[in-house]
């Protein structure tokens, strides 16, 4: 959830759109939830809402890409809901995550895996520029996915929340493979001990 999502649930509203950004409410390290509550900025709840945030954003750049028609929508779409996860996490018991959700997501990376060769050794973060940045949102997801487990351990969370997220990582590591495919490259092998001697 960004300040700007923030913003929405405690600023002034004019029809749907937001009349005042600036609020000065968290000018003392609080910031308010969607359900009028506040807590402090370094609270585990607004530390999984920024990492959803930070994923979201991530995954903005990684659309600027020159990708495939069928992985763009299924990122776009991923956006959207990483948008009503950020709102589940702004709205203490409420939830928005639903199960359809994380079978989209199964189905995507059945699909983008399909015509992938079968992996036999661990691959580096890399290869094309479209596949090192969902590498690098892969790695944001999991950092995101850490912060909800630490927030669910001392708040129950939905279950369909922490599941999208450990699928929405897998995902990720599928189409960091995929993107080095679509542009002619192959996975960035590692290999052991390669600087050891």
């Amino acid at each position: 959830m960004s300040d700007q999502e923030n913003a929405a649930s405690t600023t002034e509203r004019k029809g749907n759109r937001l009349s005042k950004i600036v609020t000065r409410t968290g000018d003392a390290g609080t910031t308010g939830l969607g359900d009028g509550s506040r807590t402090t900025k370094d609270s585990l709840r607004i530390d999984a809402i920024g990492e959803v945030d930070e994923l979201n954003s991530s995954l903005g750049l990684l659309l600027c890409e020159d990708l495939p028609a069928r992985v763009r929508a299924a990122l776009l779409d991923i956006q959207h809901d990483l948008f009503d996860l950020g709102g589940e996490l702004c709205l203490p018991g409420m939830a928005i995550m639903q199960d359809a959700q994380v079978a989209r997501l199964e189905e995507l990376a059945e699909e983008f895996n399909r015509d992938l060769p079968m992996l036999k050794e661990f691959i580096l973060p890399g290869g094309t520029r479209p596949a090192a940045v969902a590498h690098l949102c892969r790695t944001i997801c999991r950092r995101a996915e850490r912060s909800m487990v630490r927030l669910h351990h001392a708040e129950a969370l939905p279950d369909a929340a922490r599941r999208y997220i450990n699928r929405l990582s897998d995902l990720l590591f599928i189409l960091g493979r995929l993107l080095n495919r679509t542009g002619g490259r192959g996975d960035v092998l590692w290999q052991k001990g390669k600087n050891a001697t």
